[in-house]
């Protein structure tokens, strides 16, 4: 069964996500005047930000607890599909055997064995790919719930800091280049796992 990247689907849409996200504070008033005659004129008082999106996945605690839990969930499925592949292979080899040795007392009986060890492999791999595909839609939601989690944590810390755009980064995807000064990652990634720990005491 192949590894699903949780990791990198999470990086992936927390990417897609992030980046077009921004936040509603209003705008601080300012004494300068802008011409409004025209048109797509830059407001002078533009605040911006970045969060480096790599490194807020690897911090964030609900995130990382997440992809603990989902690693387990897929390790404890893969030990259940190769036990089960084991015991089929088993039973295949001793059907073959009994084959080989004219053991069974007609062919119709092993036809039947046959067509069991058949249906058995059917089931197995009925079994492998739904709980694939269960695996899938439980790291979209969990992707869902990134999103969530960080859009509401930015509208909350937004309203003091009153930025008008907020980019994500990751490597050079977006900004090639930033001033450190515009980096707010690490105040980002305090205020959410600040905000996860509550949660996590229940």
């Amino acid at each position: 069964m192949k590894r699903i990247n949780y990791l990198a689907k999470g990086i992936l849409a927390a990417v897609v996500i992030v980046m077009f996200a921004q936040c509603n504070g209003k705008k601080a008033e300012t004494e300068e005047s802008v011409d409004t005659n025209a048109k797509g004129a830059m407001p002078s008082n533009l605040k911006v930000a970045y969060v480096e999106i790599d490194t807020l996945l690897t911090k964030y605690n609900f995130w990382n607890d997440l992809n603990e839990m989902m690693m387990k969930k897929e390790e404890n499925i893969r030990a259940t599909l190769n036990q089960k592949a084991h015991e089929l292979d088993a039973e295949g080899k001793e059907f073959q055997r009994k084959v080989q040795n004219n053991a069974f007392v007609s062919r119709e009986r092993a036809e039947q064995e046959n067509a069991r060890l058949v249906k058995k492999q059917q089931d197995l791999q009925e079994l492998q790919t739904r709980l694939q595909n269960e695996l899938q839609s439980e790291n979209q939601k969990n992707s869902i719930q990134l999103r969530d989690s960080i859009n509401a944590f930015l509208k909350i810390y937004n309203k003091k800091h009153k930025y008008s755009m907020i980019f994500s980064n990751t490597g050079f995807d977006n900004l090639l280049y930033a001033d450190k000064g515009y980096n707010i990652t690490k105040d980002i990634i305090d205020g959410l796992n600040e905000r996860y720990a509550p949660s996590k005491k229940k």
